[in-house]
């Protein structure tokens, strides 16, 4: 039997990847504050050993560090709703620079600039927009994957860049086949989930970690990173609505129906959008050849806006249908528009399309995210 330190070495890999030096010296300014929730979930040892007693962090930067069996009360989800009071901390007075969460198992997280939510479809953008900034990555990343409902946000960075894109099914094994295989580095999802080479599956603290070593060398805040980066690229505007609690038989249905409605609308115009495509996405994976279809209902538009169906938690509580909408704005006039306006429009053609109201009775979703 071998007995290990795993925060250690946890840390110690940490450690190879960023420039400790680097992130202490902004710690160190004394002209940075950040803020790590850990929700009284696994996390909490990690943080305060790398951020507080090796990064020089102040006592009590890392917050709910205690693991605890009911997570203080609370749900360990790394979301506005559920981490609320690390999302209260970036705002008013004497608002932190930087804030973060990670969730039960530490394999999600949440970014969070002063008076500035990072999606997590932007974050993975920017981290790999960014990568030949931090130590581990200085040499080149080799290809980058989101899972399909996540927003085209790092495609188009992989476009510029010339690096390989892999568009998967929701789902980590995915990811990790394409890990093993060096076919790409950096890969994440829209919920909440971001990962790298270094392990085999998404790493919240590594995410947190790799944003505070991007802040230490570029010296901007959150937020003009974030908004320097939609003027380069483009913007992703992005929402997902879940209906939950369906039922199974109406739910099926409502997606037969709109099976039904692909081959109708290519070349149509919904509301002032051409449709570019339609279809229930398929995968074929590059490196065992296997195949997943029915992964998704995508409606895809000749300007680069999206709406994408999926149900999931099929059961004796019914099925969650999701709903994930993307709008591209490539404008940066137009790019600190409210997100809720600029999805207005597409949320009109996704409820009606799909016959939502009609066919489920709900008049709104249950969670808007």
């Amino acid at each position: 039997m071998e007995i290990i330190d795993s925060v250690a070495d946890y840390a110690a890999l940490m450690e190879e990847l960023f420039d400790f030096k680097r992130i202490h010296q902004l710690f160190n300014s004394g002209l940075f504050s950040m803020r790590f929730d850990a929700m009284h979930a696994i996390t909490g040892p990690y943080a305060r050993r790398i951020l507080e007693e090796m990064l020089g962090a102040e006592p009590g930067t890392v917050i709910n560090g205690d693991p605890k069996e009911d997570f203080g009360g609370g749900h360990p989800d790394p979301n506005l709703v559920h981490a609320h009071e690390v999302v209260a901390l970036t705002s008013g007075r004497n608002a932190v620079d930087f804030a973060a969460a990670s969730d039960g198992d530490g394999d999600r997280n949440m970014i969070l600039g002063r008076n500035f939510f990072v999606t997590p479809s932007d974050s993975l953008a920017v981290m790999a927009a960014n990568a030949h900034h931090i130590k581990g990555y200085a040499g080149g990343i080799s290809g980058v994957a989101r899972s399909m409902p996540t927003s085209q946000a790092v495609d188009r960075v992989a476009q510029a860049l010339g690096l390989d894109c892999y568009e998967t099914p929701t789902g980590w094994k995915f990811f990790g086949n394409l890990l093993d295989a060096k076919r790409i580095t950096l890969c994440g999802e829209e919920s909440f989930g971001t990962g790298s080479n270094h392990v085999r599956e998404k790493d919240g603290l590594w995410a947190v970690l790799f944003w505070l070593n991007l802040l230490a060398v570029r010296k901007k805040s959150v937020e003009a990173i974030v908004q320097e980066h939609w003027h380069r690229f483009g913007r992703n505007f992005y929402t997902r609505y879940d209906y939950e609690g369906i039922d199974t038989e109406v739910a099926n249905d409502l997606m037969t129906h709109l099976q039904a409605r692909l081959a109708d609308l290519p070349d149509s115009t919904l509301d002032g959008y051409t449709v570019d495509y339609a279809d229930n996405f398929a995968y074929t994976d590059p490196v065992d050849g296997s195949v997943s279809e029915n992964q998704g209902v995508r409606i895809g538009f000749t300007d680069g806006s999206r709406i994408v169906y999926r149900l999931s938690g099929t059961g004796t509580e019914g099925a969650t249908l999701r709903v994930y909408l993307e709008a591209f704005e490539p404008d940066p006039e137009n790019q600190l528009r409210k997100t809720s306006e600029v999805m207005q429009p597409l949320v009109e053609i996704a409820v009606r399309e799909a016959e939502i109201e009609k066919r489920t009775g709900r008049i709104e979703p249950t969670v808007i995210t």
